[in-house]
């Protein structure tokens, strides 16, 4: 049975999928991860009902690197997928700039091409290239797809897609893209099954992980995102900062002499929910605390999720929806209910004992606007978009 084998490559992890290719669907066969490649190597892979099929750790003080990495995956995967013949490799890429968007065939000349773009994600473009250009290496007739965070966003009006900058600027690059649109695309493309009418209308979606972001959506488009240049703008999140006056940026290397490595580190690694809380970056940590600096690390990002709830309402010109989703979207109750309820203004009527079982359907009946939690699937979107390069 042919196979379509999906990468998405962090700066310590590799996670990987392995969807089997039928008449009329794609199933999962397996998925895992090789996480802490420069500490403690693990890997572990799952079948489609979660079971655990295979598990490795090479001990502490391991520096694995993203080349074993893969050695290891393509190994495994000869072993324990025999019956499947690899067709194509998909790939989540951040950025796609300008030059990309839709998904594309990869080549040396696209990589090329992307690896300019490191310095709009420096967090994850340089790691989500490696394992293509290590392929491309190893196994040059082997169809690679890289699909774009950037790319379902470049539907945005012109004017949502401009800062008040220079044109020369603009015409540049420098403009605002928005992010996780590969989840976007899957909640644009799953949202009719849950409500048709508002996925034919106006639903503001939040991807709320450790990063953080909410897209508008106008009959399963996006009109506006949260995100822009870089996936450090928009919402506080586990270590990034979110929208902050560029300003305060200025003020830091004047008064206290820091270059742009030391700026990009603040704002990238050491702000968001960690450098308000002092504690941790992570939400299930800061809601199990009972520190009053978790509580107001939290309170913050609540603060700014009610901001950009009336922005996005303001472009969409109403609201037929909410979508929750991602890893604190879909888990965490607490942060839904308080959410909900600062959008009871906008015609959200929260039903607590379904949001305390997780839903999907978050609201009561009588709600004008529902609310939802859909968990994203970003790697089934990558998989669909490589069968469809494959010509399948």
């Amino acid at each position: 049975m042919d196979a379509i084998l999906v990468l998405n490559a962090g700066s310590s992890s590799i996670k990987f999928s392995v969807f089997g290719v039928r008449a009329a669907t794609l199933e999962l066969e397996v998925r895992g991860q090789i996480e802490r490649l420069f500490t403690a190597p693990h890997f572990v892979a799952k079948d489609g009902t979660g079971r655990v099929v295979a598990e490795h750790s090479w001990g502490d003080g391991v520096q694995l690197g993203h080349d074993r990495a893969i050695d290891h995956l393509a190994s495994f995967l000869r072993s324990g997928l025999s019956g499947f013949e690899l067709i194509g490799v998909g790939h989540r890429v951040v950025h796609g700039g300008l030059d990309f968007r839709e998904p594309v065939r990869i080549d040396a000349d696209a990589v090329n091409r992307l690896a300019r773009l490191v310095p709009l994600a420096p967090l994850h473009q340089p790691h989500n290239l490696a394992p293509i250009r290590l392929l491309l290496e190893r196994s040059p007739a082997l169809t690679q797809v890289a699909c774009f965070d950037t790319s379902f966003h470049r539907t945005n009006p012109p004017i949502a897609q401009r800062f008040a900058i220079p044109a020369e600027l603009h015409d540049a690059g420098v403009q605002r893209y928005g992010f996780h649109g590969l989840s976007y695309e899957y909640i644009a493309r799953t949202l009719p099954e849950h409500d048709a009418a508002a996925a034919a209308g106006r639903t503001i979606a939040l991807h709320l992980g450790n990063g953080a972001s909410m897209c508008a959506l106008h009959a399963a488009r996006s009109i506006a995102s949260t995100m822009g240049f870089t996936a450090v703008d928009g919402l506080p999140m586990g270590t990034r900062c979110g929208v902050i006056d560029p300003g305060v940026l200025l003020y830091l290397m004047d008064e206290r002499g820091m270059d742009a490595r030391a700026i990009e580190k603040l704002i990238y690694q050491e702000s968001g929910l960690l450098g308000v809380s002092g504690i941790s970056g992570d939400m299930a940590t800061l809601l199990a605390s009972d520190d009053p600096r978790a509580a107001l690390a939290i309170d913050l990002y609540l603060y700014r999720i009610r901001r950009e709830l009336g922005s996005l309402a303001a472009a969409l010109g109403g609201l037929d929806a909410l979508v929750f989703t991602a890893g604190i979207g879909e888990n965490a109750a607490p942060l839904r209910r308080r959410i909900c309820e600062d959008a009871r203004w906008l015609g959200v009527e929260l039903d607590a004992r379904a949001n305390d079982r997780g839903g999907p359907r978050l609201s009561s009946p009588g709600s004008r606007v529902s609310a939802w939690v859909i968990p994203t699937n970003e790697e089934l979107m990558i998989a669909l978009h490589t069968r469809r390069l494959l010509g399948l």
